[in-house]
């Protein structure tokens, strides 16, 4: 059920659109003659629509079985992935297609998968969650330099056609064997455990989770987003700017598996504030690299922290207050969280528009980064929670 999952994150929104955009964004700005904030906009409108739709998604997994849910995002994800192979000119083309990548976004990444392992994983729950999120961090390290050897060797139209179709070879048949745990043979949480989500909207637990949430993604999709840009603008090729997004990806998998397995040993926010400081000490030097060791090993610490993120969020969630409402309250976190990572690109785009560098404000992302951090510090132990 893991691999599973798993596989499905690995060409899902989260993994496919998040960890391939830094790869088109100037093949596309180059041929349209787009400004990087008018297609960066695009990444923030996909964020947005993510923003509006997470809650409903979360209603919906909180009850009805997942599959409802998950495959016809696939095929609605895939198809609209593969259609940008027809984009013309028109700014709003680029625009109402990132939209419907939006709106099914989630539905194809891990809120869609967390609760369905919750259901089948309690003292074993972190390294479950970061199998799951292992998936994501795979396609961090192979989709880059695939996205770039496609674009390099058929074209930008032809990369979009064979990624969106990979979307419903590889994920609707995974997605079909994904299912929650049936309640006569569950010895984990019943889905009746834990807060309400009114209880858990009034807890300053939930809103700390969120404001470090927040905090983080204006940093890491920034960072993610103009990667490759940034690097190819001091003078770095291309084919070594994408291992450099993959050297992401390797760190965001090693944070993962990581953090899953001291999830389940230690006290979740001090493992968190550990990871987020590394995050944020990338975010610093990535602001200064004009080499791609230097480059490489800024990404690698960020990806790490953010691979830690993955696993932290949901973990908190379920225990801090169960599984009633887990996927609902995952969805709401993932709002602050869209919002966040649709502000990250623009403001990196428009920096970068009106004084031809990103230093500046990664220095600021990193400090951002170093808040959030220190957030998590001020969570309590958890407390029992019956069959949570």
């Amino acid at each position: 059920m893991a691999i599973a999952s798993s596989t499905c994150v690995l060409v899902s929104f989260a993994s496919l659109f998040i960890y391939t955009f830094a790869i088109f964004l100037k093949p596309l700005a180059a041929e349209f003659g787009w400004s990087r904030e008018a297609v960066s906009t695009a990444f923030g409108i996909a964020a947005l629509a993510v923003a509006a739709c997470s809650p409903p998604l979360g209603w919906l997994l909180d009850r009805y079985p997942a599959r409802r849910v998950i495959l016809p995002c696939l095929t609605v994800f895939g198809c609209a992935f593969a259609s940008l192979a027809l984009l013309t000119r028109h700014l709003w083309h680029l625009y109402a297609t990132f939209l419907v990548l939006g709106i099914v976004g989630n539905g194809t990444a891990h809120l869609a998968y967390s609760r369905v392992l919750a259901t089948w994983f309690r003292e074993r729950r972190g390294v479950a969650f970061s199998i799951l999120l292992g998936g994501g961090a795979l396609g961090a390290i192979v989709l880059p330099p695939v996205a770039q050897g496609l674009i390099r060797a058929v074209g930008w139209r032809a990369a979009f056609a064979i990624l969106g179709a990979s979307v419903l070879l590889i994920g609707l048949p995974c997605g079909w064997r994904v299912r929650e745990r049936s309640s006569a043979a569950r010895s984990v949480a019943p889905p009746a455990a834990g807060a309400i989500v009114r209880e858990a909207l009034r807890s300053r637990i939930f809103w700390i989770i969120v404001g470090e949430l927040f905090l983080i993604s204006i940093s890491q999709n920034g960072a993610i987003t103009h990667l490759s840009a940034l690097l190819t603008d001091r003078g770095i090729s291309p084919g070594s700017a994408a291992f450099a997004v993959s050297a992401m990806g390797c760190a965001i998998l090693a944070g993962r598996l990581i953090t899953g397995w001291l999830l389940d040993r230690f006290f979740a926010p001090r493992v968190a504030f550990g990871l987020f400081a590394l995050s944020a000490l990338g975010t610093f030097l990535l602001s200064g690299a004009r080499s791609l060791p230097m480059g490489m090993g800024s990404a690698a610490l960020i990806g790490f922290g953010m691979g830690g993120e993955g696993d932290v969020t949901p973990y908190l969630l379920s225990r801090y207050f169960g599984l009633r409402s887990f996927s609902t309250l995952y969805g709401f976190s993932w709002t602050a969280y869209a919002i966040a990572g649709a502000a990250g690109p623009i403001i990196m785009g428009r920096a970068f528009d009106a004084t031809g560098s990103y230093d500046a404000l990664l220095v600021d992302l990193g400090g951002a980064t170093l808040a959030a951090a220190s957030l998590l510090l001020l969570l309590p132990h958890y407390k029992p929670i019956s069959q949570s």
